[in-house]
């Protein structure tokens, strides 16, 4: 039976491509170079942030996470979050954002829709709050897999009582560890490829008609 539903959130718990971009855009840039760089291998996912925090920090150097938390309060929730959320809580389906962006961003989503568990990545501060400019990385981006085996182990559920939601091709891992994958919104081919099944609707409520197709053996 399902126990546990593994969501990715940019793209998909929330209707943004990216928590980053979200900071990048209320400071009107963008961080092409950085994401170039990773793509090559020529850098890794500390690296990666460090040059996101890097940008920020140009604008504002006294950047706190109380900031960071402000712009990303106008990031809205992907129609249908909700619903969908509460159906699987009212049959006691274990739920958990497993996400490469911003933890601050996954925290607040999991308030507002009682998410059990939220995996997301962070900044390192000071005493007083200011983000130092380096990152705390739980989720790196390639690793989605590794990640929901460990939080499986944890709470004791296989893969065969997993389903997962993701929306590009990094939530192919997610996937290969659940009986159900699918793809929201799917913004490349590798992820529609890889899923059970795919929801292309711009409403994360279908995803329950998707469910229905989970086995119950």
């Amino acid at each position: 039976m399902l126990r546990l539903v593994a969501l990715d959130m940019d793209g998909t718990l929330v209707d943004v491509s990216s928590s980053f971009a979200a900071v990048h855009e209320h400071f009107g840039e963008s961080n092409p170079d950085g994401l170039r760089r990773f793509l090559a291998n020529e850098i890794d996912d500390e690296e990666f942030l460090r040059t996101d925090i890097a940008i920020w920090r140009r604008h504002a150097p006294d950047l706190t996470v109380e900031d960071v938390e402000r712009i990303l309060d106008r990031v809205p929730l992907m129609p249908g979050a909700r619903p969908l959320l509460d159906s699987l809580r009212a049959r006691g389906v274990r739920t958990a954002i497993v996400s490469g962006g911003i933890d601050l961003l996954a925290r607040r989503v999991a308030r507002e829709l009682e998410i059990d568990v939220a995996l997301a990545n962070g900044f390192r501060v000071t005493p007083e709050g200011r983000l130092t400019g380096e990152g705390i990385i739980r989720v790196p981006i390639h690793a989605k897999e590794e990640v929901l085996a460990r939080l499986q182990e944890q709470l004791g559920i296989a893969p065969a009582e997993t389903a997962s939601v993701g929306n590009s091709e990094i939530d192919v891992g997610l996937f290969r560890r659940s009986r159900l994958g699918i793809a929201f919104l799917p913004e490349d081919d590798s992820v529609r490829r890889a899923a059970h099944t795919v929801v292309a609707e711009r409403d994360l409520g279908r995803v329950l008609d998707a469910l229905a197709a989970f086995p119950d053996d």
